[in-house]
C-alpha cells in the first residue's frame, strides 16, 4: 500500500534518551539498525538521536551508512561559561540532528517556548537539521485545548525563522500523555493536530516553504502502530523513544515504513 505523500520522504528518529548505560550497548544497538536502514535506504531516513557521551563512537560505526547522527539537545550560545552545556556548534560538522524542545526537556528542564526558540534558531544557523517537538498535557487534550497549546508552542518557535530555514526543519507532534505511557494517541486525533501544525507552518512561513517542513509522530510509536500512523497524509514519520532501545523492533518499524511508502523489505533487498 503506498502512502499519499507529496514528495516528503519519511523520515524515522530513534531518541535513545538517557540510555543505554553503557558504550560496548549503544554500539550493539547500533550496529542492530544498520542493515534494515540501508536495505530501506531508497525510501526512509533514518536517524539515530544517542546519549551526548555515545556520539562519537556512534558517529564511527553510522559512517558511510546513511544513517544520520543527532543529538538530544543544544544550547544556543555558540560558546562561554554555561557548565554542562553543549553548544549547537561543537555538533555541527558531525552530527547531522538535533532535538529541540522535546517534552521532557520542557516538563523536567522548565524549557520555555523562548528557550526552545533559541535552540532551534541556533542549531538550523549552523547547518544542523532540527526535529522540534510540541505537544500538550493530559489535561490540556482532555479540555480539548491540544490546537492552541501546539499551534502555541509551534509559533513561538518560527518567530525568528526564515522561509530559506524550512527545509532544515522537522516538527515532531508528541502529545504529552502518551510518552513512555503505551497510550499512543487515535489516528484520527494525531491527524487533526498535524493538519493544525501545517497550518501554522503555511501561515508562518508560506506555502512553499512550509512543504518543505516534515512533520512526524512521537507517543509510543512501535512497530504495531507505526503503519497507522505514516499511512496519514500529513505523516511523515516518527520520532520513535521505548521501541528504538530494542534493535529488532526499530529495525522492523524501518520494515513497516518501507512498505507503506512502496520500497523493499530488508529481505527483499538482501536477496535482489
Amino acid at each position: 500500500m503506498n502512502a499519499q505523500r507529496s514528495g516528503s520522504r519519511p523520515l524515522l528518529a530513534g531518541n535513545w534518551k538517557m540510555n543505554p548505560a553503557r558504550a560496548s550497548e549503544a554500539a550493539e544497538l547500533a550496529r542492530g539498525v544498520i542493515g534494515a536502514a540501508r536495505a530501506a535506504s531508497a525510501t526512509v531516513d533514518v536517524a539515530l538521536l544517542p546519549p551526548f557521551p555515545w556520539l562519537l563512537g556512534v558517529a564511527e560505526l553510522l559512517h558511510e551508512t546513511g544513517v544520520g547522527l543527532g543529538a538530544q539537545d543544544c544550547f544556543w550560545e555558540p560558546a562561554g561559561a554555561y557548565t554542562g552545556e553543549v553548544s549547537a556548534v561543537m555538533l555541527s560538522g558531525w552530527c547531522q540532528w538535533v532535538l529541540t524542545g522535546h517534552s521532557e526537556r520542557r516538563q523536567i528542564f522548565g524549557e520555555s517556548d523562548e528557550w526552545v526558540s533559541k535552540k532551534t534558531k541556533a542549531a538550523i544557523g549552523v547547518g544542523l537539521n532540527v526535529i522540534l517537538c510540541v505537544g500538550e498535557l493530559d489535561d490540556q487534550f482532555e479540555a480539548g485545548r491540544t490546537d492552541e497549546v501546539v499551534s502555541g508552542q509551534l509559533q513561538a518557535a518560527l518567530e525568528y525563522m526564515s522561509p530559506g530555514d524550512s527545509g532544515r526543519l522537522v516538527i515532531a507532534y508528541e502529545p504529552i500523555w502518551a510518552i513512555g505511557t503505551g497510550k499512543n494517541a487515535d489516528p484520527e486525533h494525531a491527524y487533526k493536530t498535524m493538519r493544525a501544525i501545517r497550518r501554522v507552518l503555511d501561515e508562518s512561513l508560506g506555502d512553499e516553504a512550509s512543504s518543505r517542513v516534515r512533520i512526524l509522530y512521537g507517543g509510543s510509536a512501535n512497530s504495531g502502530n507505526v503503519g497507522s500512523y505514516v499511512e496519514l497524509p500529513l505523516c511523515d514519520g516518527c520520532l520513535v523513544g521505548g521501541a528504538s532501545l530494542k534493535a529488532h523492533e526499530f529495525a522492523r518499524m524501518i520494515e513497516v515504513v518501507a512498505e507503506v511508502y512502496g520500497g523493499p523489505t530488508t529481505e527483499e533487498a538482501t536477496t535482489s
